[in-house]
């Protein structure tokens, strides 16, 4: 197994919509001249028949992704992100792909401070940037890799990290990664073709390998309980960005069922493979979506 410093020259260091309405701007945050979504890449799913040779491996962090179009951090959506001027100091005008993290198990934390209309200063020094790509770079994502160490090296920034990659060498190695990091209370890899360019969408060249499925939706409707649940919602309807709708109803508690997450809002939702007109199955509510 190849670790990431084994492969390049060491460095001094190693360095989802439920929140709407939040676009705010703050005092100490750089306004965004655009409300346009980012062109960011997204992961397909990881095939379990696949070698992991040539593929980049590293953590899939359960925080909320940001992008700097080197002016201002923006969401998924395009929504700028207010943060105290000290955390984006000194950064590039290149544009940067990654992470909003507070640590595994955190993302309630994470999504708590990222929502707020003004920044938190305390609230902001628990937060991390993984930075794990350079959209405009142009190269492969093996000169990617390097030029991210680099750069985020360079800043000496301590909230600001490289993502640590490696490469493995085959799939029992991999898979004894996830389970590892899943016992650590990881959500699962990420896996960059080293040699895969970085282009907006789904890419076969990002996949992303969990124990299990997440997916995220938008509630369109709520559907009432019946029994135990009488006079609160017995499920949520809900519809996926492709389009397939479906309900789901388990894994809400008594008080989200109460007051459950609004019409409009994106959720996101566990399940275990599909239908043959692709609905999911076994669809398992988990929180709030992290799409911003």
């Amino acid at each position: 197994m190849l670790s990431f410093s084994d492969y390049f020259l060491p460095c001094s260091r190693r360095m989802a919509l439920t929140l709407v309405g939040f676009a705010a701007t703050h005092s100490h945050a750089r306004a965004s001249t655009s409300a346009t979504q980012p062109a960011m890449m997204h992961a397909k799913e990881w095939s379990d028949k696949a070698s992991p040779l040539g593929w980049w491996v590293s953590e899939k962090y359960d925080g909320v992704r940001a992008w700097w179009d080197g002016r201002s951090l923006l969401t998924r959506l395009g929504n700028p992100i207010a943060v105290p001027d000290w955390f984006t100091a000194n950064w590039p005008e290149t544009p940067l792909d990654g992470e909003l993290w507070c640590g595994r198990g955190r993302f309630e934390q994470t999504a708590g401070t990222i929502r707020q209309r003004r920044a938190v200063d305390t609230a902001w020094h628990g937060v991390r940037y993984m930075v794990f790509d350079l959209p405009a770079h142009g190269g492969p994502f093996h000169e990617r890799l390097a030029a991210c160490a680099r750069l985020t090296s360079g800043l000496g920034q301590r909230w600001v990290q490289a993502a640590p990659h490696e490469l493995l060498a085959d799939t029992k190695t991999l898979q004894s990664r996830l389970n590892e990091l899943v016992a650590q209370g990881g959500e699962g890899l990420m896996l960059h073709h080293g040699d895969g360019h970085y282009r907006p969408g789904r890419s076969d060249d990002l996949r992303k390998l969990k124990t299990s499925t997440d997916a995220e939706a938008e509630v369109i409707g709520h559907l009432p309980g019946r029994g135990r649940h009488a006079g609160r919602i017995g499920a949520l309807q809900v519809r996926t960005a492709e389009g397939v709708s479906f309900r789901i109803g388990i894994g809400l508690t008594d008080a989200q069922r109460t007051n459950p997450p609004p019409v409009g809002s994106w959720i996101t939702f566990r399940y275990r493979g599909t239908t043959e007109s692709g609905v999911p199955r076994f669809a398992n509510y988990l929180r709030p979506a992290a799409l911003l």
